[in-house]
């Protein structure tokens, strides 16, 4: 069973999708409509910005959905996927992908989503650390010993868990962690604590924008950040969608469920490779790939 994985928020870079502009009609409409829904020609930052410029979040965010959007639309003229999933993000993608939402729909929610969290951002000063090398349990039992805001947010793959929270208390918890044996403990030079309590404003302000949009029925489950098991019903798919800006991304724990109900192949479709190494050290025998273009 084929099983696509679609990338967050990171792995944009300069000239992202100018290939696909270029040899795909199909892409140039894609695009073209893109920036329309927009507002803006979001394909000039895409295809001429620097790297600085792709970080604006209300850029990164519409910019690497829309390269896996577009990257799946081409490659889905020849096959389908059995399952999807997306890391963070990636979920509006993979939700595109097994026709549960429209691109214009899709693409307006990731802008809205872009927004809120940039606001919920400024709100409150906060950021976010990878911790590498120890047990999620011994990870979660120090960030609930921590005054102040700090959690588990992404578990990316064992060993390798992103926590997230208010400034202090992240520093905080990264030196208990170092003491505690972590290889790592590095602060990331992120704007915010994203998939933290962090971000119920941003959480607040995406849940509306969510439930006016229509949901269809997917062509294949979706095993989503939040729950990590396949969905198929669309009131079930919305809800964890909306809980997905203050939930932790249960990355690790989706891939082994996906594997446990028979995918047999990776292939992700979007910038980058850091979902197939992640997929690779949660099970180094899966086959893992990028679609040719």
């Amino acid at each position: 069973m084929k099983a696509y994985v679609f990338p967050g928020q990171g792995a944009q870079y300069p000239k992202m999708g100018l290939d696909l502009y270029e040899k795909y009609p199909e892409a140039q409409d894609l695009f073209n409509q893109a920036n329309k829904i927009l507002g803006f020609n979001i394909t000039d930052i895409m295809f001429e910005g620097s790297a600085e410029d792709l970080k604006k979040t209300n850029v990164t965010q519409p910019a690497v959905f829309i390269h896996s959007t577009i990257m799946n639309e081409v490659l889905a003229n020849n096959e389908k996927p059995d399952m999807v999933a997306g890391h963070s993000l990636g979920e509006f993608s993979a939700l595109v992908a097994n026709k549960t939402l429209s691109f214009e729909d899709a693409l307006k929610l990731v802008s809205k989503r872009a927004e809120a969290m940039q606001k919920a951002c400024e709100l409150q000063p906060s950021t976010m650390a990878a911790v590498l090398g120890l047990e999620d349990e011994l990870v979660e039992s120090v960030c609930a010993e921590i005054d102040g805001v700090v959690v588990a947010a992404n578990y990316n793959c064992p060993g390798q868990l992103v926590i997230s929270g208010e400034i202090a208390a992240i520093e905080k918890a990264c030196e208990e962690l170092k003491n505690r044996g972590a290889k790592r403990a590095l602060v990331l030079p992120v704007g915010g604590a994203f998939h933290s309590p962090l971000m119920e404003p941003a959480r607040e302000e995406l849940a509306k924008a969510i439930e006016e949009t229509n949901f269809n029925t997917p062509i294949c489950p979706i095993y989503q950040n939040v729950s990590t098991f396949a969905v198929t019903n669309p009131s079930e798919i919305k809800e964890n969608l909306i809980f997905q800006l203050t939930s932790p991304v249960k990355w690790t724990q989706s891939v082994q469920n996906m594997i446990n109900d028979g995918a047999t192949s990776f292939t992700e479709i979007g910038p980058g490779k850091v979902l197939q190494g992640l997929v690779k050290k949660i099970d180094r025998k899966m086959v893992t790939s990028a679609p040719e273009l």
